[in-house]
């Protein structure tokens, strides 16, 4: 084919500047997803301080769960505003959440702690969100709503309530009644949410109009 500069439009082979112009793909091992396998890694090291007992031993999981915690507020925040964003940690980074609130709750109960009810009504929610999460990733990611930050802060101050050695019956029952009351409303509007945006990109052959790109969807789905 004949290739004519002068000509808007007109296809040109590509060059060395262009390879350079073009956006590198991210890192596998960066920070966000450091923090991301740290938080993985703190879960077996919370379960065996909680199931250890005595004051100490219930101080430590404490200590331990608040950093993890924290892994989980920074890592989504730290790949997006750095363009972190791995295949890696879409996929990592809702495992770590489930796997650390999970496992805290399925440990409160066995040790008698907390009802499992609880738990189960919990775990349920989480891992619908998480699978419809994967379900509509490819259409695009549904924007962190203000509730879905709530029932992460208040399922957080919940289990280190019932993590700690000192009597706070009623207050840790509170608020993990508030975090179950919102982490049900929450998993509603994520259901509903959810199949709006397929049903939206079903009838746009993509991304629908104003969705945003597949990121880290532990942090950027807000469920």
């Amino acid at each position: 084919m004949r290739i004519n500069a002068d000509v808007p439009g007109s296809p040109r082979p590509l060059t060395s500047s262009d390879a350079r112009s073009s956006p590198a793909a991210p890192r596998l091992v960066n920070l966000a997803n450091g923090l991301t396998v740290l938080r993985l890694a703190l879960v077996p090291v919370f379960v065996l301080f909680l199931v250890e007992g005595g004051a100490g031993s219930r101080l430590a999981a404490f200590v331990v769960f608040g950093i993890a915690s924290a892994t989980d507020l920074l890592d989504g925040q730290l790949a997006r505003r750095s363009g972190m964003i791995t295949d890696f940690g879409k996929i990592a980074d809702p495992i770590a959440d489930k796997a650390l609130t999970g496992s805290a709750l399925i440990t409160l109960s066995a040790l008698g702690d907390l009802p499992w009810w609880v738990t189960v009504v919990i775990g349920v929610r989480e891992v619908g969100v998480t699978v419809l999460r994967f379900w509509v990733i490819r259409h695009g990611v549904i924007a962190a709503s203000r509730g879905g930050k709530i029932k992460t802060v208040l399922q957080i101050v919940a289990i280190e309530l019932y993590v700690l050695p000192i009597d706070v019956s009623w207050l840790r029952a509170a608020a993990m009644a508030a975090a179950v009351v919102v982490t049900l409303v929450t998993g509603a509007d994520y259901v509903l949410r959810a199949l709006r945006l397929r049903r939206a990109a079903g009838g746009h052959g993509g991304h629908p109009p104003g969705a945003a790109p597949a990121a880290r969807p532990g942090n950027a789905g807000g469920g």
